[in-house]
Order: C-alpha cells, then sequence, then structure tokens
C-alpha cells in the first residue's frame, strides 16, 4: 500500500510539473535570458553585497540598475536603429534605387570566367539572380514589417522587457536560496548537482561574455570599415555581421565577401582591397584569436565541440542556440564523467564508488 501511494504521487508530480513548464512554455526566452543574465552579473551582486552590508533588496536593484544601463538599453537602441535602416533600405528596393540583379548583372560581366565555372557545376545565373532578387526582397519587406510592428507591439515588447527584469530582481535576490531548494529537490546527490549547477554556470558566462565580446567587435568593425568606405546600410549591415559572427568558422564573411566581390565588379579595387585585408586580416583574425580564449578556453570545451554545439544550437533553438548548444556539450560531457568516475569502475576492481568525489569544480576533459 505504501509503495502504491508513492508511485501515485510521483506520477502526479511528474504530471503537474509537465504541465507547468506547458504554462510556461510562451516564456521560455523570457525566463531563459532572465537567468543568462543572472548568472552574469551574480559577482556584481555578491561584491555589492558586501558594501551593502547584507541588504538584499537594494542589493538585487542596484545589480538589476547597472544590467539595465549596461545590456537593456543599448541592445533596445541598437536594434531599434538597425530595423529603422532595413525599413529605409526597403523603400530603396521597392523605388528601384537599389537593384540586386543589376548588380549580380555587374559581377557575371566582370567575372566571366567565374560564370563559366559555376555553369559546369550546373549553377544558373539567371535562376541565381531571380533568387537573390527574391531573396533581398523578402529580407528587405521583413525588416520593413518588424519596424511597422516594433512601434505597433511596443506594449508587448515592454511587457517582455519588465517581465524578464522582474525575474532578474527576484533570480539576484533569491538565488542562494533558490539553488539550495533546487539541490534539495533533485535526487541526483548533493555533490553531483553543485558540480552540474556550477558547470552551467560557467558554460553560460562564458559562452554569453564570450560571443557577445566577439560579436560586439565584429560588428562595430565591420559596420565602421563599411562607413568608411561609402557603403550604405552601414549600422545594418554591422549589425547583421554581429548576429552572424555567432556562427563560428562562418561569421561576418558571408557578408563582407560578396560586397567586396561586387566592388572589384564595378572597378572600386581599391575599397575592395581595403575590404578584403580588413576583413581577412582584422574582423576574421579577431574570431581565430578570441573564441577559443573567450569560449573554448573558459568553457573548458575543445573548439570542435564549441563548433558544433553552437551550429547545432543555432539550428534546433533559434538565437538562443548559441548558448543552449554549448551548455548542452557541457552537461553531457559533465554527466559522463561523473558516470566513468563513479559508476563504471573497471571490471576485477575492488574499490567502492564514492559519491564524494575530489575536485569536482575540475574539468571534464
Amino acid at each position: 500500500m505504501r509503495q502504491l501511494e508513492t508511485r501515485s504521487f510521483l506520477l502526479f508530480l511528474f504530471l503537474v510539473s509537465v504541465a507547468f513548464f506547458i504554462v510556461l512554455k510562451p516564456f521560455f526566452g523570457t525566463i531563459f535570458w532572465a537567468c543568462a543574465i543572472t548568472i552574469i552579473f551574480y559577482p556584481m551582486h555578491l561584491k555589492l553585497m558586501a558594501k551593502f552590508n547584507n541588504r538584499p533588496n537594494l542589493t538585487a536593484l542596484t545589480t538589476l540598475t547597472a544590467c539595465i544601463l549596461i545590456v537593456v538599453l543599448p541592445m533596445i537602441i541598437l536594434i531599434s536603429s538597425a530595423v529603422s535602416e532595413g525599413a529605409g533600405l526597403y523603400n530603396k528596393l521597392e523605388s528601384g534605387e537599389i537593384n540586386p540583379g543589376q548588380y549580380i548583372e555587374q559581377i557575371r560581366t566582370a567575372f566571366p570566367g567565374a560564370q563559366q565555372t559555376l555553369e559546369r557545376f550546373g549553377v544558373d545565373m539567371e535562376k541565381a539572380k531571380e533568387s537573390a532578387l527574391s531573396a533581398t526582397m523578402a529580407s528587405g519587406k521583413w525588416l520593413a514589417q518588424n519596424a511597422l510592428s516594433l512601434g505597433q507591439n511596443t506594449f508587448k515588447l515592454l511587457l517582455n522587457i519588465c517581465l524578464m527584469l522582474y525575474l532578474i530582481f527576484f533570480l539576484l535576490r533569491d538565488g542562494e536560496y533558490l539553488l539550495a531548494l533546487l539541490i534539495r529537490a533533485l535526487p541526483l546527490g548533493d555533490d553531483r548537482e553543485r558540480l552540474l549547477f556550477a558547470k552551467f554556470s560557467e558554460v553560460t558566462r562564458a559562452t554569453i561574455k564570450g560571443n557577445l565580446v566577439i560579436a560586439i567587435i565584429q560588428g562595430s568593425l565591420g559596420g565602421l570599415i563599411f562607413w568608411i568606405l561609402g557603403i550604405p546600410g552601414a549600422l545594418l549591415w554591422g549589425v547583421v555581421m554581429a548576429l552572424f559572427s555567432l556562427i563560428p568558422a562562418i561569421g561576418p564573411a558571408i557578408i563582407w565577401v560578396p560586397v567586396a566581390i561586387y566592388l572589384f565588379a564595378t572597378g572600386d579595387s581599391v575599397k575592395a582591397l581595403v575590404l578584403a585585408g580588413f576583413g581577412a586580416g582584422v574582423i576574421g583574425l579577431i574570431d581565430n584569436l578570441l573564441r577559443p580564449i573567450l569560449v573554448g578556453r573558459d568553457t573548458k570545451l575543445p573548439d570542435y565541440i564549441v563548433l558544433l554545439s553552437t551550429l547545432g544550437g543555432l539550428g534546433v533553438f533559434g538565437v538562443n542556440g548559441f548558448v543552449i548548444g554549448p551548455l548542452v556539450a557541457a552537461l553531457f560531457i559533465a554527466f559522463w564523467g561523473i558516470f566513468i568516475r563513479e559508476v563504471n569502475v573497471p571490471e576485477g576492481s575492488h574499490h567502492t564508488p564514492n559519491p564524494n568525489v575530489q575536485n569536482r569544480g575540475d574539468s571534464i576533459e
């Protein structure tokens, strides 16, 4: 009878938990970024807590204010400016002031050998031109619609931001209590849970800080060189390059390489050489130098795991995947590391697995 009661309780606990997560599903992005930003700013919160003599409400409010000034306001201003610039670009496309088909035709005329090579591989330039035109129009239309909806859905946007900030406040204030509660509730063993939560915080902080630093630097440099060379929409393309920089090994080159080719095709050889040299020698070098240092080293993941998990995360979870992908990979390695050390004892060994493994904070290589 007692066993039946326990099983029934666990079943209802599972069902209620699933129902609760379904209810929270529409707010997944808001909750995820509230947790991620809390993890990033929590070291600041601890330092302020010592200065404010352990006054949790005042400390959490001060940390939240810093978060708003450093992260939220700059992102809102930058995104709204980029979307507005994209809407202006779409208007030029509709009016015919900007004609992507003409640009492709200029490239085809300038590089006849490249056209013949592409045709050997079955690439039809006419279809490519039509596809580029339709893709450009679709992108411009999307930006224009979002520029319009940004004004129409201001209340919804503000509601999500306020909800995120509200959650950040309580996560900062009650973070230690909530973490202790999770450790008590989860049946994995306290030492293992502390290791996994430490790994979660470590990877989240390293991935967001590393990728965002790289994105900001590459996007800023890309937008700057576009502005110096007089390329229209420098701010918009800078933001786009920052977004593409989240994809390892590809990054902003997907934007500046076609622009450099077009400049060559139109006879602006000096601008093309400057853009190509700056893109490969400065923008690309930043990715090669900083990503292994800021992301790979701090997450303690091999570079190829970071690359595959980031690409896979972006494909499955969208923009949130650049954090979730490496996080899942790190937890996967951590779980298997625990299993190897504690459960999968070599045959013939009389050693009893000890859950209190030393050096829990060490990386799983």
